[in-house]
Formats: structure tokens, sequence, C-alpha cells
């Protein structure tokens, strides 16, 4: 099986239902392949109901206040070894919102599991299939104790503020800004514990989806949920200055929906592409930062520091929506 080469970054429903009907499907994954509804601090609407099969990660193990990066490589290995993934796991990924599902499928390829597929259309495609679901608690996960490779395999999958700076320095580096219309003109911030609008000087505009919305990555989508071939996707990139000959990193506010666009870049062999982790909440948060905003002319002034409480919103926004 070729993990890195897809004709689209997510697997059909058919195949899974087959899957899980004990059917044969092409490109099988490994014997011990895993399903995972990734879900962010409550389980109770998986143990109402989930896709049968599925177990329950929370993603905000693998993230941490104030800026929601990734938590510290130590703790992120701890916690793939607490559920069983390794570096040779088969993992088929779903949740109530693409880009959570995404954000977990990123972290896992930055750690260095070698499949890792996303569900097209998500668990709401499924319900309208009209597909199984089952209810109950997640089943408890069987721990390894190595994760079978050096951790993490890519790190260059990830960057930090110092290393966009540096990007943006390259003749061929991209910064490509995966976020709304509204949020990349600086009308909003998209988000309601970030408090700066505007935009990093020079970022390519990569589309997300409807403004407002922190989860939409409906410019990625058909009606149905279903996601766009990488070539719709490449086509709409190209027109923006986004493309596969030069080292592009994605990033939007907190690293969720530039996740999915980062499945994409890879699903069509881009070669050098990560995730700028801190997004535009990281960037925003430094007053030394540059700033622009088609919208304001003046100077944005200085970034307030936003409470823990307001920051905890982003774990509520992105399970509600």
């Amino acid at each position: 099986m070729n993990a890195t080469l897809r004709p689209c970054p997510q697997i059909a429903l058919p195949w899974l239902a087959g899957l899980l009907a004990g059917r044969s499907v092409a490109d099988a994954p490994a014997p011990q392949w895993q399903l995972i509804e990734v879900g962010s601090g409550d389980e109770s609407l998986f143990r109402q109901a989930h896709i049968p099969g599925a177990t329950w990660l929370d993603i905000t193990r693998l993230e941490q206040a104030p800026l929601w990066n990734k938590v510290p490589d130590a703790q992120l290995l701890h916690v793939l070894l607490e559920h069983g993934l390794c570096s040779t796991s088969s993992v088929i990924l779903y949740s109530r919102t693409m880009t959570a599902a995404a954000r977990v499928g990123h972290l896992l390829l930055y750690a260095g599991v070698k499949d890792v597929r996303l569900l097209d259309g998500n668990l709401a495609s499924w319900r309208t299939a009209g597909l199984p679901l089952t209810a109950g608690p997640s089943r408890r996960h069987v721990p390894v104790a190595t994760f079978g490779s050096p951790f993490p395999a890519h790190p260059d999958y990830l960057i930090d503020t110092y290393q966009a700076k540096a990007l943006m320095t390259q003749a061929d580096g991209t910064l490509a800004s995966i976020r709304s219309h509204a949020e990349f003109i600086g009308a909003t911030s998209g988000y309601s514990y970030i408090p700066v609008c505007g935009e990093i000087p020079g970022a390519c505009w990569g589309r997300a989806g409807v403004s407002g919305d922190i989860n939409s990555m409906s410019d990625f989508q058909h009606p149905d949920g279903r996601m766009k071939s990488p070539a719709a996707i490449s086509a709409f990139w190209s027109e923006n200055g986004i493309v596969p000959t030069r080292q592009t990193a994605f990033y939007c506010g907190t690293g969720w929906r530039a996740s999915l666009a980062f499945f994409y870049a890879r699903a069509m062999g881009w070669p050098r592409i990560s995730v700028y982790d801190g997004g535009w909440f990281e960037w925003s948060s430094d007053p030394v930062n540059p700033r622009v905003s088609m919208l304001q002319s003046s100077a944005e002034s200085t970034v307030r520091t936003p409470p823990r409480s307001a920051a905890l919103l982003h774990e509520s926004a992105h399970t509600t929506a």
C-alpha cells in the first residue's frame, strides 16, 4: 500500500462499511487497525451513538492551553502508546467535525504512524446513509510498550513561529492561510478568544469555508459534506500562488483547518509541507510580529492576553459546531 499518494485524502463510507462487515476491501489496512472517533473533552456524544468498533480519543490530551499547540513530544508519545498506537498502526479517524479528525491525523503523521486515513463525510454522512450506529462507552485500549521508530519520525511536518518567519525569507517559501475570506482580509479574527484581526504579511490565501464558523471547510467540500477532489483544491490553490514546487506551511487559527489542507497536499504528493502549529493565534499574540489588514490602514493595537476562561471556549466551539 502506498500511504503517501492517494486519489483522495479520505476513505469512502462503503469501503469502511465493508471493512466492518468483514468483507474484502481494496487497499486494506493492517490486521490490527483501529477506528477512532475524535472528541473534545466530553465523551457523552460518543456514548450516545458512534460507529460500531470505534474507540474514543480526546483531542484535548494532544494540545494544550493557552495557544492550543501540540503538547510536548514526551506527552504525545505517552498518549499514543496508551491508545495502542505505534509506527506500524493503521488508523481510520472520524469526528463530529472533519477538522478535529484532521488535526489528530496530522499529529499521528508527525509522530510517525505510517497509515492514517480520514472518513469522507465524517459521522454526519454515515448517519445520513443509514449505516449502523451503536451506543455505549469506549472500549479500553490495549497499550503498547514502544512506538517502534524514532519519535517523532517527521518533525518537519510541524513548524513554530521562528521557523514560520524563516520560511517567509526563503525565495521558495510559502505560508498558506487556511482561513475564511473574512479572516484573511481582517474583518474578523474568527475566534471569540483571539482579539486581533488581520493576517501574516505575505501569506497566500488557501481558503477554508463559511465566515463565522471556525470548523467550516465548505470550500473543500461538496454540499453533502463529502470532500472535493485534490485536483479541485489544487486549482484554487494555484490561483493564489500555493503550488507544489514551493516549501509550504499551512496555518489557520490554531491548527485544525490547516491540518486538513496538509492532508490534501500530502495526498497530492507535495514534497515539502508542514503545519504552522501556532497559527494566527500565536502570531497575533506577540505585538512584535507584523500584521496586515485589508480593512485597516493603521497598525493593530496592542494584543490583549485572553483569559483562560475565554481560551477554553476553543474546545466547546469545535465540539458543538
